[in-house]
């Protein structure tokens, strides 16, 4: 009888989420409703909505707070387990790359500022250095983009001959270099730069060319290209 008492099922019709959505629309569900629905279910005290409540609070009922959360994070909610944190960290992640691929509406490359508002929507929720590589063709599309590594909250390490091996696959023929710099400070390290160098010379032998390398943070963007550095 308690269960049934937590249990979604036993609310009216018009109240429940799922008959919500399907009734009149996604946009008519609250934050904590949509994501009711990706916990689909809750345990003997609570309905997954408490649940979900529960865990807006934990995101400070802003679900971009909420995203910067990790798997771990999310399980402190009691009811929550590795499923339903996996679950919800994998939907926070499709949301993020949809706005990314959003803010990037033409795949060709026009300038560092396209790219460095896709970027700064890609990075927007790490909260420690990720090197992401974008592979381009001859018409400066982009084929492909790839975290070639993630580090700590201080810096992360790309390997030169992984880069280029994964340019020879994609059959590219320029390559943006990119990394966020969790701090703020948009300014590049002597590593920053002696990685590009590095970076460049070693697509040289391989005739691609090093277009861009743009550091991104939440306060703008850095291009070495734009500053006269490549």
């Amino acid at each position: 009888m308690e269960a049934r008492k937590h249990s979604i099922k036993s609310w009216a019709k018009d109240d429940r989420p799922r008959e919500k959505l399907l009734s009149k629309s996604p946009m008519s569900l609250s934050d904590a409703e949509l994501l009711a629905l990706l916990l689909n279910h809750g345990n003997r005290e609570k309905s997954a909505l408490d649940l979900a409540r529960e865990l807006m609070q934990l995101g400070r009922n802003n679900l971009q707070e909420l995203g910067k959360l990790s798997v771990f994070d999310l399980m402190k909610v009691k009811g929550i387990g590795e499923a339903k944190a996996v679950t919800i960290t994998a939907a926070l992640e499709l949301g993020r790359r949809r706005q990314a691929a959003m803010a990037l509406e033409s795949p060709v490359v026009n300038c560092s500022r396209d790219v460095a508002l896709y970027l700064q929507q890609l990075f927007q929720d790490h909260r420690h250095e990720v090197f992401v590589v974008l592979f381009l063709n001859r018409a400066n599309k982009i084929r492909h983009s790839e975290i070639i590594s993630s580090g700590g909250i201080t810096g992360t390490v790309a390997d030169p001959r992984m880069i280029m091996r994964k340019a020879i696959e994609q059959e590219a023929v320029g390559l943006i270099l990119s990394h966020n710099h969790p701090s703020g400070n948009l300014r590049p390290s002597k590593a920053d730069e002696d990685l590009t160098y590095k970076i460049k010379e070693a697509a040289k032998f391989l005739d691609i060319r090093v277009m861009d390398h743009i550091i991104v943070s939440n306060e703008g963007y850095f291009s070495f290209a734009d500053e006269g550095l490549l």
